[in-house]
């Protein structure tokens, strides 16, 4: 936000979603392809807080 008020710009904000959206396309995509796109979650445990230094798996 620092670098665009820098240059002169502000945040843009919609006012008002698309009117082209269709909402049945949207909660598809969302049901079907995002759960495929999400990494991942690795299981708690020990680690290293350290930057450097890797944990220990």
């Amino acid at each position: 936000s620092q670098m665009l008020r820098r240059h002169g710009w502000s945040h843009q904000v919609p006012a008002r979603r698309a009117v082209e959206r269709d909402e049945a396309a949207v909660a598809g995509w969302v049901k079907e392809v995002w759960p495929h796109l999400e990494p991942s979650r690795r299981r708690s445990g020990p680690g290293s807080s350290s930057r450097t230094r890797q944990d220990s798996r």
